[in-house]
């Protein structure tokens, strides 16, 4: 810690940084419902024709700056383009991107969606009620402490881990999610008995419902 120093989000990332893209060029867009809360990773893309939004390559994250957007976590890290694609999505976005040598972009993202950098945003949202947004200006002026290259690549490494660990038990649930659907269809629709006859659960079981042992509380 004794190495952290103070700094300003504008020092050591490029907020918004400029790229191009030909109005009408199909390119890959992410819209925001693209965006999962807290999901680093982004599933979900389409193709089509240019005609304006925040523009980004891979490494960038993106960060929802209208509610309730921002405040429901929708922040995510673009690597779902090739080598040197642009990309775009809603004007409503964000951009933060690492600078040589002073940011490492996974060390931004996990920040953008820490409590230190989201509590200070949500706080500075102006416009009319539903309508609200976070101005460019108060992100590049956002104060931090910011830990030495080598530390911000040590911290983005663990956590990252911990999202390939989470992103795995998640594909695992939906396998089994589906194999348990599968099976259920198999055993009691395709596969099942003419001779089965419709019931209802009181007609089949008995219920017993008791007094809870004393000091116990389901509320």
């Amino acid at each position: 810690m004794n190495e952290w120093r103070e700094a300003i989000l504008d020092d050591i990332a490029s907020v918004n940084p400029p790229e191009f893209l030909k109005r009408g060029e199909a390119a890959k867009k992410i819209a925001m419902e693209c965006l999962k809360p807290f999901i680093k990773k982004i599933n979900e893309f389409s193709i089509e024709p240019f005609n304006g939004g925040m523009k980004f390559r891979n490494g960038d994250t993106i960060i929802a700056r209208i509610t309730p957007c921002l405040e429901n976590g929708k922040t995510a890290y673009v690597d779902i383009l090739d080598p040197d694609e642009i990309g775009f999505g809603s004007t409503e976005y964000i951009v933060l991107r690492e600078k040589n040598g002073l940011s490492d972009k996974h060390f931004l993202y996990y920040y953008a969606i820490s409590p230190e950098f989201r509590d200070v945003a949500i706080l500075s949202m102006t416009g009319s009620s539903g309508r609200q947004r976070v101005e460019t200006s108060v992100i590049k002026n956002h104060i931090l402490f910011v830990p030495p290259l080598l530390e911000q690549k040590a911290i983005a490494r663990v956590l990252f881990s911990l999202d390939d660990k989470i992103d795995l038990l998640d594909r695992q649930n939906k396998t089994l999610e589906a194999m348990a659907e599968t099976l259920f269809r198999q055993w009691f629709v395709e596969e099942a008995d003419e001779g089965w006859e419709e019931g209802k659960l009181p007609d089949e079981f008995s219920f017993i419902m008791g007094q809870s042992p004393v000091g116990t509380s389901f509320n």
